[in-house]
C-alpha cells in the first residue's frame, strides 16, 4: 500500500504539466485505437452476426448475373427433401434520391410475404405488414433511413432508377427496426412484382439472388450443396453458401483496407509506448538522488522497480480511462449515429464493443508497464553512493 501511494504521489505531485501532457498523449492514442477497432468491428458486424440458418444462392460466375425466378419456385417445391423451411428472392434496384444523389442507400426488390418470413428480424407492426403486402407500390424503410430523409409512413416518394431507368414512385407503408445487428437499417425494400411488370421481356422474371432458411443450421453446408446440384444441368448454375460466408466474401474485397487499419493500430500503440517510456525515463533520472536515499534507508531494488512500474501503470490507466470518457460521446453517440444513418449499408451497427473497451484498458496499462521496464531495471540497479552524489 505504501509503495502504491508513493507511486501515485509521484505521478500527480511532481512535474504536473509533463504528467498531464503524457496522460493526454496516451488518451489520444487509445482514443484513436478505439476508433479504429470500432471501425473494424462495425464493418465485420454483418458476418459476425449473420443468421446461422440462412443460405444465399447466387449465379456461379458472378453476383451481378441474374437468375431465373423459377429457381425459387423449384426450391419451394422441393423444400422438404432439401431441408429448407422457406425461400425468398431479392433483386438489386439501384434507386437514388433525385435531389440527393450522393446520399447512397440500398434499394432492393423482394417478395414481401416470403421475405418477412425468411428475415424475421425485420420488425414491423401488423398494420404496416398488411399495408405493405397489399400495396403494389408500397415500400418499407429502415428507421435510420427514415430519419435521414425525414420520411414518414404514408409519404409518397420518387426515386430515380439506375439499373432500371426512369422515375419510380413508392408509398412508405412502414418503418422497420432490426432485431439483429447484421441488418442494414438504411435500406428501402419494395415489391419485386412492381419492377417485373414494368421491364421488357428480356429482363422479365429475373432475380438477383435467393435466400433460403434451413431447418437445421448444422446442415447448412449439405443443403447448399444439394441446392447447387439441383441446378447443375441448367444454363445458369449456382453457388450457395451460408449468410456468414456471403458476408465474409464481401469483406474479402476490402481485406487490404482492414489489414492496413490493423497495422495502423499497432503503430500508434508503439508510439504511445515510446512516449510513455521517455516520460518515465526522464522522471527516473530526475529522482536518482531520491532513489539513492530510499536505498540507503532500507528499500530493496525490487521496491524501487515497483514504484517506477507503478507510476507507468497509473499514467497508462488514467490515459485509458480518459480515452473512454471521450470515446463514448464522440464515437458512439456522435460519429456512430452519423454513420448508421448515412452509411448503414457498410456500418449497420457502429458501436463500441465491450471487447474493445477491455482491450483498450488492458493495452494502456500493459504497454505502460512495458515502457517502464528499462527505466525500472536501471533504477533498481543504481549504486547507492553514485545515486546520492548525483544531482538532477
Amino acid at each position: 500500500m505504501m509503495l502504491g501511494s508513493l507511486a501515485a504521489k509521484n505521478v500527480l505531485g511532481r512535474n504536473r504539466v509533463r504528467t498531464l501532457l503524457t496522460i493526454a498523449a496516451v488518451a489520444v492514442t487509445i482514443f484513436v485505437f478505439i476508433l479504429l477497432r470500432t471501425f473494424i468491428t462495425a464493418w465485420t458486424a454483418g458476418a459476425e452476426h449473420a443468421a446461422q440458418d440462412r443460405i444465399a444462392t447466387r449465379h456461379k460466375v458472378s453476383f451481378v448475373i441474374a437468375l431465373p425466378k423459377s429457381y425459387a419456385d423449384k426450391i419451394q417445391m422441393n423444400k422438404d427433401s432439401l431441408g429448407v423451411t422457406d425461400v425468398t428472392w431479392c433483386n438489386w434496384f439501384g434507386g437514388k434520391h433525385p435531389q440527393r444523389e450522393s446520399d447512397f442507400f440500398a434499394t432492393i426488390a423482394v417478395d414481401p410475404q416470403s421475405f418477412l418470413r425468411v428475415y424475421d428480424e425485420i420488425q414491423l407492426s401488423p398494420e404496416e405488414r398488411e399495408s405493405w403486402v397489399q400495396n403494389r407500390r408500397g415500400a418499407v424503410i429502415g428507421d435510420a433511413l427514415a430519419k435521414k430523409f425525414d420520411w414518414k409512413v404514408g409519404d409518397s416518394i420518387t426515386l430515380e432508377g439506375t439499373i432500371y431507368p426512369g422515375n419510380w414512385e413508392f408509398e412508405i407503408s412502414g418503418i422497420y427496426t432490426a432485431a439483429r445487428r447484421s441488418v442494414d437499417r438504411s435500406t428501402l425494400w419494395f415489391h419485386w412484382n412492381y419492377i417485373n411488370e414494368s421491364v421488357g421481356q428480356r429482363a422479365k422474371d429475373q432475380i438477383g439472388w435467393l435466400v433460403s432458411r434451413v431447418e437445421d443450421a448444422s446442415r447448412t453446408a449439405e443443403v447448399s450443396k444439394n441446392i447447387d446440384a439441383m441446378f447443375e444441368d441448367r444454363g445458369e448454375q449456382t453457388t450457395s453458401m451460408s449468410e456468414r460466408a456471403l458476408q465474409t466474401s464481401f469483406l474479402g474485397m476490402v481485406s487490404a483496407i482492414l489489414t492496413t487499419i490493423n497495422v495502423i493500430s499497432v503503430v500508434i500503440l508503439a508510439i504511445m509506448m515510446l512516449i510513455l517510456g521517455n516520460t518515465i525515463a526522464m522522471a527516473v533520472r530526475e529522482r536518482t538522488n531520491e532513489y539513492g536515499m530510499m536505498r540507503a534507508i532500507g528499500f530493496a531494488p525490487r521496491h524501487i522497480a515497483t514504484m517506477v512500474v507503478g507510476e507507468a501503470l497509473t499514467i497508462g490507466l488514467l490515459g485509458g480511462l480518459l480515452a473512454l470518457v471521450l470515446a463514448y460521446p464522440m464515437i458512439e453517440q456522435g460519429m456512430g449515429r452519423f454513420l448508421e444513418e448515412t452509411m448503414g449499408g457498410f456500418f449497420p451497427y457502429f458501436r463500441i464493443s465491450g471487447s474493445t473497451v477491455i482491450a483498450a484498458l488492458v493495452l494502456a496499462t500493459a504497454l505502460g508497464a512495458l515502457a517502464a521496464a528499462i527505466p525500472a531495471i536501471r533504477a533498481a540497479r543504481l549504486n547507492v553512493v553514485d545515486a546520492l552524489r548525483r544531482v538532477g
